[in-house]
């Protein structure tokens, strides 16, 4: 089983094909349920076999998803779960899988899995299951449910790792479009943190989610301006933050709904060079032409 474990390490995708070839799947998923040790090899294995969109179906249909949900349980070992976590995530790329993640019960799970005192690798982990079920809306309501909002808001903090900042960001960002759900952000802080990870000690990605995410908020906020949104997201039109200038152009936009905040706009756009000035001014001109 180990030795299995090790052939996917890392998603090696010429390993990953000889394992499935040799029709390993099925007796990979029985294995689950056996013992701490053999779950959490078996679990690493099946989470590697999972990037594969093929593989990712095989494995539901085996009947992997109740037994990895079983080993979110509080009596499961942290590597174990994390494991678990990190294949449902694969898995929840299909919506099918996803639906049957969410009625095996593993969204109260994920959840506690985030909380205060878990460890930050298994905190990683469950965070990106639930960002991925929470891409489909019928899984938002329930994640809300299970208490997850004010937890994600906590995960956006300083000290906690760049890949759960960033997939909190996200989970977040799916959450914004219920009304009650995004008072329920806002009211637990979201903006403040969201609004420092947008600065230079945040990687590429954090910065992009947090503005995608404060560019949604933006529309049910007028305190993202007051939080000192604008300055770091003016500095993300830069080269330096290609990926995500559209991201911050469009985030811009969506504040500068308001008057104040827009004198706020063309002050920062003075700083601009041309080229970024204008892609912050054709996000504007879209978000105008789609109030029409």
């Amino acid at each position: 089983m180990a030795t299995i474990a090790k052939l996917c390490h890392n998603h090696n995708l010429e390993n990953i094909a000889a394992v499935t070839a040799a029709v390993a799947i099925p007796p990979l998923v029985k294995l689950l349920g056996s013992g701490s040790e053999f779950d959490m090899q078996t679990g690493a294995a099946l989470c590697s076999l999972a990037t594969c969109a093929e593989n990712a179906v095989t494995i539901a249909a085996a009947g992997a998803i109740p037994r990895l949900v079983q080993l979110l349980g509080p009596d499961t070992h942290p590597n174990t779960q994390f494991n678990a976590a990190a294949a449902l995530k694969y898995l929840a790329a299909n919506a099918a899988n996803a639906d049957t993640i969410a009625a095996a019960g593993a969204i109260p799970l994920l959840v506690q899995l985030i909380g205060p005192g878990c460890p930050d690798h298994m905190q990683t982990g469950a965070v990106g299951a639930l960002a991925e079920l929470a891409k489909y809306d019928q899984n938002v309501f329930a994640v809300a449910a299970a208490g997850a909002i004010p937890l994600l808001v906590e995960l956006l903090g300083p000290d906690y790792p760049a890949d759960s900042q960033q997939m909190a960001a996200v989970t977040l960002s799916y959450h914004v479009a219920d009304p009650w759900n995004a008072v329920a952000i806002m009211s637990a802080g979201a903006v403040p943190r969201l609004v420092q990870l947008l600065g230079p000690d945040s990687t590429a990605d954090v910065q992009g989610m947090a503005a995608m995410a404060l560019g949604l908020l933006a529309v049910n906020d007028e305190n993202v301006p007051a939080a000192g949104a604008i300055p770091p997201l003016v500095q993300l039109l830069g080269p330096r933050s290609a990926v995500f200038q559209n991201t911050a152009a469009c985030t811009l936009a969506n504040l500068a709904m308001s008057a104040e905040t827009a004198m706020l706009l063309l002050d920062a756009m003075l700083l601009l060079v041309p080229e970024t000035a204008m892609l912050l001014l054709d996000a504007m001109l879209l978000l105008v032409q789609s109030l029409h």
